[in-house]
């Protein structure tokens, strides 16, 4: 027996649609950009974004997952192939100094600045779940290097991966206000500056 597909086939490109939402929601955050304004961006119908992506939630999250593995997949690579905290932390730094500013997209960060301003307690929850993951990701590998002797034994872990963290924060708010990306790379040196000598 054959079964026929329902309804008719889609007019347009699922990726390039998801590219283009995902540049509004980075520009706009999450709470101001409305569905008008997405089916806007990603031309097509309201109808066919309900159907291709679900409501504007679960899109969200389906941008927050490719921007992960895309445009912010810096930090992740820098963790799995620099040897220590400081240098995993030092390159992530630099590298979020020039994709922060770099042309043909938003400047800053998403995970950052899709959460400003919005109200949508699912959607911050969310966002602030996974900023603090990145946290205990950065203060997991500088215990290891504390424990490997790689970082002073009186270095606070926590702390120092919360003042990498604030550093990352401030670069993408700067960025957005108009920092250049030789500005930013100052700051992460000055940043990595002031870590605890091994």
């Amino acid at each position: 027996m054959v079964t026929r597909q329902r309804g008719r086939p889609r007019s347009f490109d699922r990726l390039t649609a998801l590219e283009q939402a995902t540049l509004a929601f980075w520009e706009h955050g999450y709470e101001t950009t409305s569905v008008s304004d997405l089916t806007r961006v990603m031309g097509i119908s309201a109808p066919s974004l309900y159907a291709a992506f679900g409501d504007k939630k679960t899109l969200f999250e389906e941008v927050v997952e490719a921007y992960a593995l895309g445009y912010g997949a810096y930090g992740a690579r820098a963790f799995a192939e620099e040897p220590t905290a400081r240098d995993a932390l030092g390159r992530m730094l630099r590298e979020a100094a020039v994709l922060f500013t770099e042309p043909g997209h938003p400047h800053g960060c998403l995970m950052i600045s899709a959460a400003i301003n919005c109200s949508t307690p699912e959607v911050e929850e969310a966002l602030r779940d996974r900023r603090n993951e990145n946290l205990a990701s950065f203060e997991d590998r500088i215990r290891r290097d504390v424990e490997s002797g790689e970082l002073p034994a009186g270095t606070d872990p926590r702390a120092l991966a919360r003042f990498s963290g604030a550093v990352l924060q401030g670069m993408s708010q700067q960025a957005r206000d108009g920092a250049t990306a030789e500005e930013l790379t100052a700051v992460a040196e000055a940043a990595m500056g002031a870590w605890p000598q091994a």
